[in-house]
């Protein structure tokens, strides 16, 4: 039987001694797909691929070789997009057919990273082509239909009927409003402040605690109670799937008026403050480039920013790279007596609602694309009167505000949001924080 030993492992010469084999020298591989011939480090493919981590591990012959033809109906095109996505580039596919062969190498390659930029990438334009996917691009392109639905329902005349099935029975988004809740002294019985649903015996407050969803629960950590402003330290977790709220140990450190932000399964916390004190810290991770408070933030094609307002007219957009947990500046905004209180992501665009002086004032919304590097001002005007501009969420090509007296739904039109429907508001006392859940 012949046994295949690793590079640079220790083997023994014929007198016992052990002596330490020299690593060989790799030649940096060919790889042809159809009529296309790349240079792809064996690295890069190690790494990402793991049809190709499971080839060079596996000892045999052809893990040795230098000039692999892949072959099963692969695409150059989905290969190439494919290795872009694996040196942590981000393709942008506006081609319908570049999915479905990106699909297709994702999955014989099983190339996670490029799974995930797909994910990522889902809009009203190419969610069709991907329900023909793999089943995690699948899946993901159906719960967006489902989010989505008015606005391809003509699309899914395309779709058989078996996948019109699936698409429905999921549960669509529903855009939830939580208002300030600080339990008070007996005289002052607010009932628009009282949270019926959760258990009152641990004293729960969401009065300028963070409020996020991730992996559809709803979770309120931190925040205040009473006048004095007495941190909260139990953080509270709401399942949609079992209706119910569990209590949990939040964040290290007590605070309040901070950005809660849920990213890929984890929450983070862009510190607030503490005992009258700015913070300048992400929990655990990292420290924030200033000090902030109640900061708006945002997460586009999967990448987490935040504003950072530096008085008196100056808002700095960092990105939170979750790597390597550091703050680089995106772009920065220089509007008097402005800043950024609001911020939503549609694709790979921010949309920063701000303030500004006179009858600039709350009624200011301004793109800014992290692909192109360039802010676009939004013609129109969305009064925060009426269009409740301190808080939004999009859902699919739509974006919700509410305020006490109506909650508006905008069409996102790239340049400019049309009103599509007015609907009743949220006639709540105290600040508002908004987020989507899906009902069991």
């Amino acid at each position: 039987m012949i046994k295949h030993q690793s590079l640079g492992q220790k083997a023994k010469n014929a007198s016992g001694q052990e002596t330490k084999r020299t690593p060989r020298t790799w030649k940096i591989p060919l790889v042809r797909v159809e009529e296309s011939v790349f240079t792809i480090d064996r690295a890069v493919l190690r790494q990402n691929c793991e049809y190709f981590r499971a080839l060079f591990r596996s000892g045999m012959k052809d893990s040795q070789l230098n000039d692999f033809h892949l072959q099963g109906g692969l695409k150059a095109r989905g290969f190439l997009i494919a290795m872009a996505v694996s040196r942590s580039e981000r393709p942008a596919i506006r081609d319908p057919d570049e999915i479905v062969e990106a699909a297709e190498c994702a999955a014989f390659l099983q190339v996670d990273v490029l799974v995930q930029h797909l994910i990522d990438l889902l809009d009203t334009n190419n969610c069709i082509a991907a329900v023909y996917g793999l089943w995690r691009l699948f899946h993901s392109a159906a719960v967006f239909i489902r989010d989505a639905y008015s606005d391809v329902q003509d699309a899914l005349e395309a779709v058989p009927a078996e996948l019109i099935c699936y698409v429905e029975s999921f549960s669509p988004a529903l855009f939830v409003a939580l208002g300030t809740h600080s339990p008070s002294m007996k005289i002052l019985q607010d009932c628009y402040r009282m949270v019926f649903y959760l258990d009152e015996k641990p004293d729960a407050s969401t009065s300028m605690a963070g409020v996020a969803v991730v992996e559809n629960r709803l979770y309120i950590v931190g925040g205040v109670r009473g006048v004095s402003k007495e941190t909260v330290d139990l953080s509270f977790c709401y399942d949609t799937e079992s209706n119910t709220w569990s209590v949990f140990n939040g964040s290290q450190q007590s605070m309040y008026n901070f950005t809660l932000v849920g990213h890929d399964g984890h929450l983070y916390a862009i510190r607030g403050e503490f005992d009258k004190r700015i913070m300048s810290s992400v929990e655990v991770c990292d420290h924030a480039p200033r000090s902030v408070a109640a900061a708006a933030s945002a997460v586009a094609r999967c990448r987490i920013f935040v504003c950072f307002w530096k008085p008196p007219d100056t808002t700095d957009i960092y990105e939170y790279a979750l790597k390597n947990y550091e703050w680089t500046l995106v772009t920065t905004i220089v509007k008097p007596q402005s800043y950024g209180h609001c911020m939503v992501a549609h694709g790979d665009n921010l949309y920063v609602m701000r303030n500004g002086p006179y009858d600039d004032f709350l009624r200011c919304l301004m793109r800014y694309n992290i692909t192109m590097g360039q802010w676009t001002a939004m013609p129109g005007h969305y009064v925060n009167s009426r269009g409740a501009l301190f808080t939004a969420m999009v859902r699919g090509n739509s974006a919700f505000t509410v305020n006490r007296n109506l909650t508006l739904e905008y069409v996102i039109c790239g340049d400019k949001w049309k009103p599509r429907r007015q609907m009743t508001g949220f006639p709540k006392s105290g600040s508002l924080w908004t987020c989507l859940l899906k009902t069991a």
